[in-house]
């Protein structure tokens, strides 16, 4: 019998038998966390649910799984996650499930301002930026001599009016 030399497999091409320079090819698959890929069966046992207590949720509003084109749930990642979070609500937080659809609409309202406080913010911004470029185009053309608004309005009732006027040097 022929000896094999350490990690050596068989046919003596290495541990994983193997050619020896060859490369094992690793292929990763991503899933969109929103696609719905599993049918209600899945989920429940991915959430630790009864089916019955998904479709309950579902008519309550609570989760809305996707349809295929035979009208089967797919329930995606994003739809098992919020599934585990309503039942550490439920049975952790001690929430009913009113008190969850409340919780879920206030998170749901926060997100919505976020995004229009953002919104604003950007479009603030630009108009910042508009109303600077305006500024300086105005004063390159009136030779900066540009009063501020409000600069007329008394501090207090009969004091004096002190305008600030800046002068190119």
């Amino acid at each position: 019998m022929a000896e094999r030399a350490a990690g050596e497999g068989p046919r003596g091409r290495g541990a994983s038998g193997h050619g020896g320079g060859r490369a094992r090819l690793r292929t990763e698959t991503r899933i969109d966390e929103q696609r719905g890929v599993f049918m209600i069966s899945v989920a429940a046992e991915l959430a630790d649910m009864h089916p019955q207590t998904l479709r309950m949720y579902e008519a309550r509003g609570l989760i809305s799984p996707k349809r295929s084109p035979k009208n089967t749930r797919l329930y995606s990642q994003a739809d098992v996650e919020r599934l585990r979070r309503i039942q550490r609500m439920t049975n952790e937080e001690g929430l009913n499930l009113a008190g969850v659809e409340t919780v879920l609409e206030m998170e749901a309202r926060v997100e919505r301002m976020r995004a229009e406080l953002a919104r604003m913010r950007k479009r603030t911004a630009e108009m910042e930026k508009r109303m600077s470029a305006e500024l300086e185009r105005m004063r390159a053309s009136r030779g900066g001599e540009i009063v501020p608004y409000g600069a007329y309005e008394p501090p207090a009732p009969g004091g004096s009016v002190r305008v600030p006027v800046r002068r190119k040097p």
